[in-house]
């Protein structure tokens, strides 16, 4: 149970969605395709991690509205492997899928590649005010989207650096003490590739920023410094993982003594056991948050029955007893895109489990450290090509 709110109160409250005369259900007659008269089958895509966040809330709302949904199948696929399926299956006519739950590494090679539905264009009038509703890093994040994809869940991020205090006795404080650790022990530092990578991301992405580059927002031309780091510090590095996930458990296991990370994954793998509890956290001087979002996004293809429907569960996610299971054991800490929904409203596992795992500068950090918003999709999608041929592929070398 939501704390403070019967859970059959909200759903029940969502059940008005199937009814012209409930505030969103009259929206999406107006400007949407009509619900369905038979319920529908969902297939959704997890690219993200994001089931951990949100699938509480879908099932929620499956529960709620027997009348639209007779099921919904979850599966999960790397994220550098899904635009490639979509777009062959629209180009075949057979879309299988209905909705995408992404980071900002997918929904940019959607964007690119035009797959999504422009959901905040063509549907705007069925959805909420975004810029009302969520809180303002959130609000930086649903403008990476290019109105083609709805942001449920945000992060500060990082790019952080965890290590283990038996191994690491002194931790780095600059990106070039770093790059010296890493030479005097190699091997024992690791990161994810980015393109499949929250944690990956965000520290190619935050690295211009600690070196001083030219232009943060330029992975072309204004990240020398950056490109040449990358390179230098991949001497020392035995592979790069296709996934966090990969990287948590050899920290855990102890054949890794610094990785790269960022709150959620810094708090949830401790939560878990796979990372020692006694794991610490270092920040690197010139330190700028790289803030991170995952998004609901439907492909080009679905149907009408299913995007009315689908427009339905996004509103239900949109709302505050919704958003405060987003907070879970800090996956993605804090978790919740909509403002004004704090911890205490979270259900009392994610409050305890948050409580005794997270760190109390975060908040400090979270309130005075820079913050930055990813690059926008077209530069997102070079800078991982490029890291992909003159990093990844040279790796040890």
């Amino acid at each position: 149970m939501v704390q403070g709110t019967s859970r059959r109160a909200v759903l029940g409250g969502m059940a008005g969605l199937a009814t012209a005369g409930g505030r969103v259900g009259a929206a999406l007659a107006a400007a949407s395709p009509p619900l369905p008269s038979a319920p529908v089958a969902l297939n959704v895509v997890d690219v993200a991690g994001q089931l951990q966040l949100t699938q509480r809330a879908m099932d929620d709302f499956v529960h709620a509205n027997p009348k639209l949904v007779s099921k919904i199948s979850y599966s999960q696929a790397p994220a550098p492997e899904l635009p490639g399926k979509l777009k062959a299956q629209q180009d075949a006519g057979r879309v299988d899928i209905d909705l995408v739950l992404t980071g900002t590494d997918a929904l940019s090679a959607g964007v690119d590649q035009k797959l999504w539905v422009p959901l905040l264009t063509d549907y705007r009038e069925a959805l909420p005010d975004m810029n009302a509703i969520l809180q303002p890093g959130a609000v930086k994040m649903q403008a990476l989207a290019q109105d083609q994809a709805v942001c449920v869940v945000f992060s500060p991020a990082g790019p952080l650096l965890e290590y283990m205090p038996d191994a690491v006795k002194t931790p780095p404080r600059t990106a070039q003490a770093l790059l010296e650790w890493t030479r005097a022990n190699p091997r024992r530092f690791i990161y994810a590739r980015p393109a499949n990578s929250g944690p990956g991301r965000t520290f190619l992405q935050g690295l211009p920023y600690l070196l001083g580059d030219k232009d943060p927002k330029d992975p072309k031309d204004g990240w020398a410094k950056t490109w040449d780091y990358l390179v230098e510090l991949g001497k020392n590095i035995e592979y790069y993982p296709t996934g966090t996930g990969a990287v948590m458990k050899e920290l855990g296991e102890g054949s890794r003594d610094m990785i790269v990370t960022m709150t959620g994954w810094d708090i949830n793998p401790r939560v878990l056991g796979v990372v020692p509890k006694e794991a610490e956290v270092a920040v690197l001087d010139g330190f700028h948050w790289v803030t991170d979002g995952q998004y609901m996004a439907v492909p080009h293809g679905v149907s009408n029955d299913k995007l009315a429907v689908l427009l339905s569960l996004i509103n239900y996610v949109l709302t505050k007893p919704a958003q405060a299971t987003t907070w879970d054991k800090g996956y993605f800490y804090p978790g919740p895109a909509v403002k004004d929904v704090p911890l205490s409203m979270a259900p009392a596992d994610s409050q305890t489990a948050i409580k005794e795992y997270n760190r109390p500068f975060y908040d400090k950090l979270i309130a005075e450290a820079p913050t930055e918003t990813p690059l926008p999709a077209d530069r997102l999608v070079y800078a991982f090509s490029r890291w992909d041929q003159q990093v990844g592929a040279k790796v040890g070398k």
